[in-house]
Formats: structure tokens, C-alpha cells, sequence
């Protein structure tokens, strides 16, 4: 009887947390993913370094998955350019890419130019991204648009002339580099 009740007690959890999570991702029965697609731009977004500059802590050794993809809390500075700070790319309305749809994801990715217009900071590698496959593209539009959403507003970007107090790493010419003995 006590295993009975281990067993109930499990499927119970089992679907509670199932159900708890679609509550979370804020899934309808409209909201509908294609799973093997998804896992290969999940794929796809790992091998690409994505997490690097788009997870928060990754620069400090610490990444916060429970923020994945949500946004960095560094900027990276480029002379005479500015500091720019990795967006939130998860579907998160208010603060990520929940109101692009997923052409402009993919055009944002590829051409570096986002839905207004404005191109992306020059530290995107969207150049490099050009080259990927359509399905390539559309599996990692597939996969950004089914992670939960996170709510983290990103500061910047920053002009060359202001002074963010955030943590960021700045680029640097080779003749300007500090030489370390």
C-alpha cells in the first residue's frame, strides 16, 4: 500500500510541475513548438556561443539559468562606439523578444538589422550568422521563442560618450593593450 501511494504521490508531482511549467511559459493551446526543431536550435544557439553574451554571470563564471538567455549583466565596451549589453532573447514581452515575430528574429539574426530599424552593436556576429542555413535559422527561432520567459530589462546601449556603472570588458587595439609580464 505505501508504494501504492509513493507512486500516486509521484505522478501527482510529475503532473503538477508539468502543468506548473506551461503556466510559467505562459503556453495556450495555440502556443504549440516543435520539439525536435527546438532541440536543434537549442543545439544550434549553444554552439554559437549564444549563452555567452546573452546569460547573465556567464562572464563571471556563474551563469544564472534560472535568467538563461535573459540578458547580460556586462557590457562590452568598443572604442568610440559604446558599451553594449547582450539583450534578452527570451519571449518575454516587456523586456525580450516576446512582441518580434519569428521573420523578424530570423532577419535580426542574419542581417543584424532588428525590427526598428536600428542595427545591432557591432559585437553581434550576425555577419557570421549570415552564412547559417534557413533551417538552421528557423530552428534557432524556433528554440528562442519556447524558452521560458525572462523579465530583465537590459540596460543600453551607450554611446561613446557615456559612462555606464555596470561591469563591462572593452576591446581593445593591439598597440593600445596593457602587456602583462
Amino acid at each position: 500500500m505505501r508504494e501504492f501511494v509513493l507512486v500516486l504521490t509521484a505522478i501527482a508531482l510529475v503532473a503538477a510541475t508539468a502543468a506548473g511549467y506551461g503556466v510559467t511559459r505562459g503556453l495556450s493551446a495555440d502556443d504549440k513548438h516543435d520539439d525536435k526543431q527546438a532541440a536543434r536550435g537549442k543545439y544550434l544557439v549553444q554552439l554559437a556561443g549564444c549563452t555567452d553574451c546573452h546569460t547573465p554571470g556567464y562572464f563571471f563564471g556563474r551563469p544564472d539559468m534560472a535568467r538563461y538567455l535573459g540578458g547580460s549583466d556586462i557590457g562590452t565596451e568598443v572604442p568610440g562606439l559604446g558599451v553594449f549589453v547582450g539583450r534578452n532573447l527570451t519571449p518575454d514581452k516587456d523586456t525580450g523578444l516576446g512582441n518580434w515575430t519569428k521573420d523578424e528574429i530570423a532577419t535580426a539574426i542574419q542581417t543584424g538589422v532588428r525590427p526598428d530599424g536600428r542595427i545591432l552593436a557591432p559585437i553581434m556576429p550576425w555577419r557570421a550568422y549570415a552564412a547559417l542555413t534557413k533551417s538552421d535559422v528557423a530552428a534557432i527561432v524556433e528554440f528562442l521563442t519556447s524558452v521560458p520567459p525572462v523579465s530583465n530589462k537590459v540596460p543600453g546601449p551607450f554611446g561613446p560618450d557615456e559612462n555606464p556603472k555596470i561591469f563591462r570588458k572593452t576591446i581593445l587595439h593591439p598597440n593600445d593593450s596593457i602587456q602583462h609580464n
